[in-house]
């Protein structure tokens, strides 16, 4: 459209029309410049994200009342920024910096979050700006460019992190490409939970010995840091026996499967996961006969509480409930589960009172009696053998 028509369309005072010159990238920078102070909201939002729009007339709009007019602003200068030559740089820089800036202090967090995430990445913004962002109280701000910006150094950081910010900036941090070990240290010292374990599970953290040996001093009763501390490579021998002490059997047998240890140390870690093994195992053991003691008190120990513990593979169960059902000493009942015999193991079921339907199962699933050995039942619920023929059976065991 030729500058005479866009003249004529301007003087029409038409909303269609002023928009159609708004949005359009042919349109004259001295009819844009008018446009930018029109009346309709609509009008100037789309000047401000018309990429034709002159610097001059969007110094007007960084400080427009409406909203919607900064973010669509913001958004332009910040993805434009990066593509402008050194030479358009240098003649709007005075402009589009001092944009940025009233953007970046801007009063809504949702104008100044929409610049940082645009800037995070960037390196040609003063390095100001982003530090501005990088403080600032909103962590919607402050985290894209904390976790991000190549801009901020490790002075930078620790400022923002001697500054008290929020939790999730400091996990930004600690989520970065690369963190040296003076801002792991800093990190550390705020103890931090989440932060802590970030930084932790952070390959390209850097962390020196010592803080490892101080984390490891303080995790015990911190679960989240666990595994990420196990993982990390740096950790010293003394911190690998000290954490033995307190992460869960699985961890412990990572630690125990490291090929960078010394033979004394791998030899300390199998024992304790072994020591560690047989007490989880012993404690298992003790909660599965106080169950079936609780339910034989309360005469609740019946053939369907032994079949559903039998068809559940709960052998603790089924050997400490046998033995309270048939009165006979525990050594003994284990000493006819394991011989896996059919008959005497037939016999244990009838002198526990069970069912031929229940000792079929306890031959099957807990004594593992192959199905051609096992003794079936008469008249298919009856015990097959007397109880004379059981009674002597179970004495040869005694």
């Amino acid at each position: 459209m030729e500058y005479g028509a866009q003249k004529e369309l301007l003087a029409a005072s038409d909303l269609a029309a002023r928009l159609q010159l708004a949005g359009s990238p042919d349109t004259r920078p001295e009819i844009l410049y008018y446009l930018a102070g029109d009346e309709s909201g609509d009008v100037r939002q789309a000047v401000a994200a018309n990429p034709a729009t002159p610097v001059q007339a969007d110094a007007m709009l960084a400080d427009d009342a409406d909203e919607e007019v900064r973010s669509d602003l913001t958004l332009k200068i910040a993805r434009l920024l990066p593509d402008m030559s050194h030479d358009e740089q240098e003649k709007v820089r005075e402009l589009t910096f001092d944009m940025l800036k009233r953007l970046a202090s801007d009063q809504l967090p949702r104008v100044r979050a929409l610049l940082a995430e645009e800037l995070k990445s960037s390196r040609r913004v003063p390095v100001s700006i982003v530090r501005q962002l990088a403080l600032d109280v909103a962590v919607i701000v402050s985290a894209p460019v904390l976790e991000y910006s190549p801009l901020l150094s490790d002075l930078d950081l620790m400022e923002v992190i001697a500054a008290g910010c929020a939790q999730e900036a400091l996990c930004a941090i600690a989520r970065r490409d690369h963190v040296s070990e003076d801002v792991s240290d800093a990190v550390v010292a705020t103890f931090d939970v989440p932060a802590v374990a970030t930084l932790l599970a952070n390959k390209n953290a850097s962390v020196r010995e010592a803080t490892l040996d101080k984390i490891t001093n303080n995790a015990a009763e911190v679960q989240r840091w666990h595994e990420p501390l196990v993982m990390r490579p740096e950790l010293s021998i003394r911190a690998v026996r000290r954490v033995a002490g307190f992460v869960a059997s699985s961890l412990l047998r990572v630690l125990a499967e490291r090929n960078d240890l010394d033979g004394d140390t791998t030899r300390f870690l199998s024992k304790r996961l072994k020591a560690r093994i047989d007490k989880t195992e012993g404690a298992l053991q003790l909660e599965e006969q106080e169950q079936a003691r609780a339910l034989d008190q309360s005469m609740l120990l019946d053939d369907e509480a032994m079949e559903q513990a039998i068809l559940s593979a709960r052998t603790d169960f089924v050997l400490e409930a046998l033995t309270l059902r048939s009165e006979l000493p525990p050594e003994i009942v284990r000493k006819i589960v394991t011989g896996a015999s059919p008959k005497v193991v037939t016999a244990l079921a009838w002198k526990a009172k069970l069912s031929m339907r229940t000792a079929i199962q306890l031959q099957s699933r807990t004594a593992r009696i192959p199905p051609k050995r096992m003794l079936n039942a008469r008249h298919g619920t009856d015990y097959p053998l007397t109880p004379a023929e059981m009674a002597a059976l179970l004495v040869k065991e005694l």
